[in-house]
């Protein structure tokens, strides 16, 4: 249809709707007719199609409605008008990166997108960024949300009263129309949604004729797996694998399906077979799923239905008076139903995933934008909140996808929930639907109890605790009266939950037989962690209204009061101690039932602190009723609990309760638990006469007749636990006294408290920031205040390539240390006291741990402090010490004398406080005169027994201690009589660690001079020994050289011997240096036995391994096949030099003997097969075990090949070099070349031309031998042996081709992996500005040199004749008069792997037919140097034909290298036919130096190896200028500094080569620019450039499309670090095959891009994925740390990430080295794999 007609069309029905007399029966019967004739139809259309259907026939005369006239006129028209909305709105989905600002949010939930965060003030605030679970969108604009910066700089910054709901600015037409449209439209989507399958179609779209067309529908629940699934429609709707995966993958994503379409009949009989197939499940508590038959009419409807849904978003999107106009439509209530939109909400869980979806973002982008209508909405949601809680408990779909999960967008606006609390009380909504969904676990005694409770309906349940949070996030400033009135309802409700937790599974000690089943206790502990920041902001609450914490406090009491947990079941009884008499009722906690859960009781001591911190206390009536005896009764029960099982009493009770009181003391509850437990014992302590409640303390520490003497016992079992018992009693009096850093308690900030929790935490060693975080509380915002504290108390050392940054404590604070703080655990008690000890040993400190100088109590708790001066405690540390000094050791622990001592030092600091503060007669503490005077008339007072055990052997560890109190006490004494210490006292007293710092000082210089004493006269003896030497042997002496006897002096060589020297460092030609013999003695690693390697003797052989590397690539992503007939046919005969892909050997640098290896190769084989995944980490099929020293991944081994020592005779190299010139080399070697008969019949025809290219008479063909021959090497059986063995494995490995010795390519991928690995040695020491020689690691050097030397001994396992042809084809590149029809030309060769093939193929020349030959020392050191200069001739021109980028010749004189190099380029220009301006030769020459500089260090390292010969000392040093380095290059390998000589020492050979070369079609092609060429020096590989700031690849993967895929749906944005393509991994969309198999993005990629090898950055992730194989794959750091110096995988802290530029060099380094594979096997072979992930679909 044209544009014209579809315009009139629209409005002509638009036309004939507003005329007719019921619109809305007009519009439906329209739809009546078109929708079916779109949707569903029996023969399915494109989507393209079906598109441009839906707009031209269905949406746009609708807009036409709506408008009244054409929409696109209409649109202009109402954005003239229109005012942009200030909120963004963005609806997040499941994994999208969101940023919350730690500064500035309201609440954690406040968050914004990627886009607003970029353009925001908080980006340089301190934020944190985390994947969303989808269901949130972005509150940008929101002023409600933010302290400062509400909006970005896209969002109308500024404009406050934007948020206030604008007056419909529509047309009074328009807006007409709009109503009567989205009124009709709603209602047909909310029918359509709601459908269920026994629904009729309305009247109005009844079709005329209804067609016997149905389909099947399946639809998506939680419980079956895929596999399941995809079963059973291949079974039940007869379809293939591949369609049964694709319905299922679309009904795991959309919610449902249509599997099949057909007859009424048919699709009955689907449905039956699916269910039956279904019920047929292994598992059969699994529900059947859900399948309906419906019309097709009914789906095209429900189709629709679900574009309506995004066809409105766009629509209210173009005006605010829209988005209005669509909200009143929604929320405006029926007759007789609900509005609109609260059905659609009621109906949620029944809907299908899309519908659901369409409807949460509906109700996104209209209500909740609008700040009115969000109001409304919700109170409609709170209206339904129960129904729609007990609906999801019985959905099986995730949160993210429910209706439920929008409360987080209505509870946590202030204003909002506010609101709702005074209209509605959602406080009391909320708790009360919690108590309706857990009234079925309530006991007889109204209790919860949870034996056998549903773990997924109970984890449902506990999510909504976090609408009752979100309600109390934000506490009042002004408080209504109304708002009181309802907020104290809903916390009596509230105390009523807490009253069912109250005294909940209480336990009973087991006697004599073990527990026969562990109670459950998990259900409990996860409500009470959900409860603990419900609690604490409940107190927050309370706390900022006087009136409101009175009357909270009562009604607390009060529920307290009624509770009846754990009763008393006998009378009080008189309990008499020290003269002091308690009357209470008796209870054993080791006898009768306890719990470890009282809410009530803990929240009662919260509210009581904090109506002593606000001074409100004061107003409380009639204080005296509340008796704390009776309050803390049951939290000490609990403590006694937590001791006991400390001590082993209850055993028997099993792990349960273990795990409960490691909770009860834990970081995740011990606020409102152990913490609060405390607190009221410290309340008790402040309102109680102190000997009473230390009497209670010991009658429920069941220590009351042992304290008292009443009771004695030889059961060690007994004895033992009241020793723990009592170590534990004293622990909790050391706890009472001297915690105090609680806010209410003492003058501390929640800084303080902060600060403390981290000095203690930092004590037992340096931590991580996220260790310390993990040992910190959190508040409701999961916050620790640790970032405000951390810089006051620590030092941060940043880490290094691996670790983490870790702070350490500053030591002006480790006064502050308590060994008892009573947030340590047993083990971190220990830690904390080890550490702390060595460290003042080291320090030269005594050991003496002695407790810090507390805060002061406030007013309200000061009577805490008489607990350390009455008499009971007295008397129980008088009984403590007098077990010691009786010595009777089943009767005290040193733990125990630990703690008595810690508390004696307490009260004597608490006494000399007071006494400092005040004077002595207003000090009534005297803790100091009982510990004197009580028992002193039987030498038994706390001070008479202290000076007793001092100096007890047993107590050696507590003797500093002891010390430390006897001075406090002579302090105090001081104070007391208002005296001085006197001259001695002082130095005893004061500075007792200076004194024995002084004496250790001194034991330690003493022993230092004495062993420097000691250590003179040994040298002296030796020295006298060696001269009585040198006398004794004169004769020796006299012939040795003066610069060995004259003291060791080095003495300046004369010029010749300098000369010499020089000559030496010269690897080839008739210079060339000699093989020193040197013998190699080796260690097997298996068997121990050590051996010298020899050529004949047992093979030892090298660990190594063998792979495909892409690391020097000059085409990245471009892998050739090198099929025999393909592209590639040239190669492995010869390298390319994009080097596309080489063979890399690397070794770990063990050896072995073989016989050893072979016999460990089959033990690994044998057992491994049976070990479980065994398969990922090694390869037994090709060959793969693991190096039995290291772990590395090998796959072959090398044998060790010694060097053969060489004595050069250059009297005949110089008679021969003047015969063997290089014409005349040439001559020889074509003679010798055609006697053999290797070179085929079209290339005889040259002869003539090699003639005269040489200009000599033609030789003879075996004249190649008067130069020199000798016999080759033998080899023993063994070496043989294992060089077969490694060069198969080069040869599979190298062309991923089956094993084949026998293959003329075995000996090409022998020298290839030799140049290539040279190569990459050469490219990792130019990368790492190290020196050529002398830098390298052992292992790369024992590994290097056994490669050479195995690739120089291959040819002597290979046909003579298959070496013979190769030789000739490689030198047919050089020599074009020798060269076949497809030998490449110079700009498609790597000139190093030439060189390497042909100087260890030319030996084969020699072999003769009767008898083995191989060139002399020196006809091989003829043929190296004019190979070389060949080559490097060649190389040079390759590097000139690939440059273009000269400078223009200027004016002036020029050196004589730049002449040369101006006038070859001149040549090779008019060669090649480029007319090209003159150009500067000092240019030219500088390009050819960096050009062939890595040529010429790979022929260094590759002749070291091959020759044995020393190279220049200029090699090895970094000092040495580039030049210098050049020069030395030259000299070492016979070339003339001046390169360009080569070419007028050569000029007769190299002009007519030059002619040649220069004259090659292949050239031609790539000056002309249709080739492209490589060009040198070759450009570095390095892995790409990643941004510092993490967040800017968060940017990048927000704004990733997968190019495969239309919707929406959460993809894995992976990065390649090697090219930089994101790719989506992880998703079927991007899927392929590779191999016959289905493969990920990721897995394809690194096939093309890395020859299998991957490097990954999982952006959302923030993990590095390492891949060597489709199946072989691991994870590692990712290089970005956060500014603590950690990593966070997965973004679980999401702190800001910075990259970390070590880290990355890091991973550079790794794969340049080619250990990316041995990283993974390392990785995996420490992990413990259970169930292997498939690694190939990332």
């Amino acid at each position: 249809m044209a544009e014209g007609e579809k315009s009139s069309y629209g409005l002509d029905l638009s036309k004939e709707w507003l005329e007719a007399a019921d619109s809305r029966a007009a519009l439906l019967c329209y739809l009546k007719d078109q929708v079916p004739q779109i949707f569903c139809q029996k023969k399915e259309s494109s989507p393209q199609e079906e598109e441009e259907l839906v707009q031209r026939r269905l949406f746009y005369p609708l807009e036409c409605f709506l408008f009244g006239e054409d929409p696109q006129e209409g649109l202009e028209k109402l954005e003239q008008g229109n005012t942009s909305s200030q909120l963004c709105g963005r609806v997040f989905r499941e994994g999208e990166t969101v940023y919350s600002c730690r500064d500035c949010a309201i609440d954690p939930t406040c968050v914004l997108c990627m886009d607003c965060f970029q353009d925001s003030v908080h980006k340089t605030h301190r934020y944190k960024m985390h994947a969303s679970s989808g269901g949130g969108f972005c509150d940008c604009g929101d002023i409600e949300a933010w302290k400062i910066g509400p909006c970005c700089s896209k969002h109308d910054p500024g404009a406050v009263a934007a948020m206030v709901t604008d007056e419909c600015v529509l047309e009074p037409e328009l807006c007409e129309r709009a109503e009567q449209l989205f009124r009709v439209l709603l209602q047909y989507l909310t029918d359509f949604l709601m459908w269920e399958e026994q629904f009729d179609l309305p009247d109005e779209l009844l079709p005329q004729v209804k067609d016997n067309a149905y389909y099947c529908v399946l639809y998506n629940d939680e419980h079956h797996s895929y596999d399941h699934v995809i079963y059973t429609l291949q079974r039940s709707v007869n379809c293939d694998q591949a369609e049964a995966q694709t319905h299922t993958a679309l009904i795991d994503k959309e919610g449902r399906r249509a599997v099949k379409r057909g007859t009424l009949r048919s699709c009955q009989q689907a449905k039956d077979f699916i269910r039956v197939n279904m019920s047929h499940s292994e598992n059969l508590i699994l529900q059947p799923l859900r399948v309906e038959i419906l019309h097709a009419a009914v789906m095209a409807h429900q189709t629709f239905a679900l574009r309506l849904g995004s066809w409105f978003q766009k629509i209210i999107g173009y005006s605010v008076g829209l988005r209005q106009t669509f909200c009143q439509v929604a929320l405006k209530p029926d007759r007789d139903q609900p509005c609109l939109i609260s059905r659609l909400m009621l109906h949620d869980a029944r809907m299908y995933k899309g519908a659901r979806k369409i409807v949460h973002d509906l109700i996104f982008c209209s209500m909740l934008m609008e700040t009115e209508f969000k109001k409304q909405f919700a109170i409609e949601f709170t209206k339904h909140y129960t129904q729609l809680q007990k609906d999801f408990i019985k959905d099986d779909h995730e949160r993210s996808v429910s209706i439920t999960a929008l409360s987080v967008q209505i509870f946590t606006v202030p204003t909002l929930a506010r609101q709702l609390i005074e209209d509605g009380n959602v406080i009391k909504v909320v708790i009360d639907t919690i108590m309706e969904l857990l009234r079925e676990h309530l006991d007889d005694n109204n209790r919860f109890f949870f034996l056998g409770y549903n773990s997924e309906k109970f984890s449902r349940i506990q999510l909504i605790f976090h609408d009752l949070r979100y309600i109390l996030i934000s506490k009042p400033s002004t408080w209504t009266e109304e708002l009181r009135r309802e907020f104290l309802e809903g916390f009596k409700v509230f105390l009523g939950l807490l009253r069912c937790m109250q005294g909940m599974e209480e336990v009973k000690r087991q006697f004599g037989q073990h527990i026969a089943v562990e109670p459950e206790w998990e259900a409990g502990f996860s409500l009470q962690i959900q409860l603990r920041h419900i609690i604490a902001m409940f107190q927050d609450w309370c706390s900022s209204d006087d009136e409101i914490l009175i009357l909270t406090f009562k009604e607390c009491h009060k529920f307290l009061m009624h509770c009846n947990n754990q009763p008393f079941h006998r009378e009080a009884n008189d309990y008499y101690m020290c003269k002091h008499i308690l009357h209470v009722r008796p209870y054993k906690v080791s006898q009768e039932p306890v719990s470890i859960h009282l809410p009530i009781s803990r929240l009662l001591a919260g509210l009581y602190v904090l109506l002593c911190r606000t001074g409100v206390i004061e107003h409380l009536d009639h204080p005296e009723r509340y008796d704390f005896t009776q309050l803390a009764e049951h939290p000490l029960r609990c403590v006694v609990l937590a001791a006991q099982v400390s001590a082993e009493m209850w055993r028997r009770n099993g792990l349960s309760l273990v795990s409960q009181v490691y909770y009860y003391q834990d970081v995740k509850c011990r606020e409102e638990m152990y913490d609060k437990d405390v607190l009221m014992l410290q309340i008790a302590a402040s309102t109680m006469d102190p000997n009473h409640f230390l009497m209670l303390i010991l009658l429920r520490f069941e220590l009351f007749d042992y304290f008292n003497g009443s009771c004695s016992s030889k059961d060690q079992d007994e004895l033992l636990h009241w020793n723990r018992l009592t170590e534990e009693m004293l622990y909790l009096l050391i706890v009472i006294v001297g915690e105090r850093y609680v806010p209410g308690i003492s003058h501390v900030t929640k800084e303080d408290v902060t600060m403390r929790e981290v000095i203690h935490l930092l004590c037992i060693e340096p931590m991580a920031h996220s260790s310390l975080v993990k040992g910190l509380p959190e508040n409701e915002n999961h916050e620790t205040g640790l970032e405000t504290v951390i810089s006051k108390v620590a030092t941060f050392k940043k880490p290094g390539v691996s670790g983490h940054g870790l702070y350490e404590l500053k030591k002006e604070r480790l006064v502050e240390f308590n060994p008892f703080f009573y947030h340590y655990s047993r083990s971190q008690h220990s830690k904390a006291e080890e550490s702390q000890r060595k460290r003042r040993s080291q320090e030269g400190n005594d050991k003496a741990l002695c407790p810090p100088l507390p805060p002061a109590f406030c007013p309200a708790f000061a009577n805490i402090v008489r607990l350390l001066c009455c008499d009971i405690v007295v008397h129980v540390l008088r009984r403590v010490l007098q077990r010691v000094a009786e010595d009777r050791t089943s009767h005290w622990t040193e733990a125990m004398i630990q703690r008595a001592l810690h508390l004696i030092g307490q009260a004597l600091l608490e006494e000399k406080t007071q006494l400092e503060d005040n004077s002595v007669e207003e000090v009534t503490f005297d803790f100091s005169l009982k510990a004197r005077r009580v028992g002193s008339e039987h030498g038994k007072s706390v001070f008479l027994l202290l000076s007793k055990i001092k100096s007890l052997p047993s107590l050696e560890a507590q003797k500093d201690m002891a010390k430390w109190l006897l001075q406090m006490f002579e302090i105090v004494k001081c104070l007391r009589e208002k005296s001085s210490p006197t001259a001695s006292m002082s130095v005893e007293t004061t500075k007792p660690e200076e004194s024995v710092q002084d004496k250790e000082k001194a034991e330690r210089k003493r022993k230092a001079e004495a062993a420097k004493l000691h250590r003179q006269k040994i040298m002296a003896q030796m020295s006298a020994m060696q001269k009585n030497f040198i006398e004794s042997n004169k004769m020796l002496y006299d012939n040795m050289p003066d610069s060995v006897t004259q003291g060791g002096e080095p003495v300046t060589p004369d010029e010749s011997c300098a000369m010499e020297q020089r000559e030496m460092c010269v690897a080839i030609g008739p210079q060339r240096g000699s093989t020193p013999l040197k013998r190699d003695v080796l260690t097997c690693i298996l068997c121990q036995e050590e051996q010298e390697v020899m050529a004949q003797g047992p093979a030892m052989v090298l660990t190594a391994c063998v792979q495909r590397s892409t690391v020097l690539t000059q085409c990245r992503g471009k892998i050739p096949t090198h099929r025999a007939d393909g592209p590639g046919a040239s190669y492995p005969l010869f390298m390319p030099p994009e080097l596309a892909v080489g063979t890399h050997t690397g070794s770990c640098g063990h050896v072995m003997h073989a016989t050893c290896w072979q016999k460990y190769f089959e033990a690994v084989q044998n057992t491994t097969r049976n070990r479980l995944h065994a398969e990922v980490i090694i390869d037994l099929e090709n060959g793969e075990y693991l190096c039995p020293l290291c772990k590395s991944l090998c796959n072959t081994v090398v044998p060790l090949i010694p060097l053969e020592p060489l004595m050069f005779n250059y009297e005949n190299a110089e008679i021969i070099g003047q015969h063997l010139t290089m014409p005349r080399w040439i001559q020889i070697l074509s003679a010798r070349i055609r006697g053999l008969k290797s070179v085929t019949q079209d290339n005889d025809s040259s002869a003539d031309g090699e003639m005269g290219l040489c200009g000599q008479g033609q030789p003879d063909f075996r004249s190649i031998l008067s130069y020199g021959v000798q016999e080759p090497r033998k080899f023993s059986a063994s070496i043989s042996e294992m060089l077969v063995v490694c060069a198969t494995i080069v040869h599979r490995v190298g062309l991923q081709t089956a094993p084949n010795e026998l293959c003329p390519r075995v000996p090409l991928m022998a020298w290839n992996t030799c140049a290539f690995t040279i190569q990459a040695i050469e490219n990792i020491l130019d990368e790492e500005d190290k020196s050529l020689f002398g830098s390298l690691q052992n292992r790369q050097l024992a590994g290097l040199k056994a490669i050479v030397q195995f690739s120089a001994s291959q040819r002597l396992k290979s046909s003579q004749t298959v070496i013979q042809r190769h030789f000739t084809d490689m030198l047919g590149v050089l020599l074009p008069t020798m060269s076949r029809k497809n030998t490449p030309s110079l700009l498609e060769v790597d000139f190093f792997h030439l060189l390497v093939g042909l100087v260890l193929s030319i030996p084969a020349l020699y072999q003769e037919e009767a008898v083995d030959l191989q060139p002399s020392a020196v006809s091989s050191a003829y043929n190296h140097l004019h190979i070389l200069h060949l080559v490097t001739m060649a190389h040079v021109i390759q590097v000139l034909l690939t440059s273009t980028d000269f400078n223009p010749a200027a004016g002036g004189e020029e050196m004589e290298e730049a002449r040369a190099a101006a006038e070859l380029y001149s040549t090779v220009s008019q060669h090649t036919g480029r007319l090209l301006p003159d150009v500067s030769g000092s240019s030219v020459a500088e390009r050819v130096r960096r050009g062939i500089a890595p040529f010429l260090r790979c022929a260094a390292l590759f002749f070291n190896c091959l020759t044995g010969v020393s190279p220049p000392e200029e090699l090895s040093s970094t000092s040495v200028t580039a030049q210098g380095q050049m020069e030395a290059l030259c000299s070492y390998l016979a070339l003339p500094s001046n390169v360009f000589q080569l070419f007028q020492e050569h000029r007769e050979t190299v002009n007519p080569l030059l002619q040649r070369w220069c004259g090659s079609p292949a050239i031609t092609k790539a000056l002309k620019g249709k080739v492209q060429a490589v060009r040198y020096p070759r450009t570095k590989n390095r892995l790409i450039v990643l941004p510092d700031d993490y967040s800017a690849l968060l940017n990048q993967a927000s704004h990733f499309r997968c190019p495969k895929s239309t919707d929406d749906e959460r993809k894995h944005p992976t990065l390649c670090l090697f090219c930089g393509a994101m790719l989506c991994s992880q998703s079927s969309c991007c899927f392929s095959q590779l191999d016959g198999e289905d493969v990920g993005a990721c897995t394809a990629h690194a096939a093309t891009c890395g020859a299998g090898v991957g490097m990954f950055l999982r952006i959302r992730e923030c993990e590095i994925i390492l891949m060597a194989s489709k199946t072989r794959v691991s994870t590692y750091p990712a290089p970005y740390l956060d500014d603590y110096g950690e990593t966070d995988p997965n973004l679980v802290r999401g702190n800001p990430l910075h990259l970390c530029p070590e880290r990355y060099r890091k991973l550079n380094q790794l794969w340049q080295q080619h250990c990316i594979l041995e990283e993974i096997a390392r990785s995996l072979e420490v992990t413990n794999v259970m169930f292997a992930f498939e690694w190939q679909m990332l």
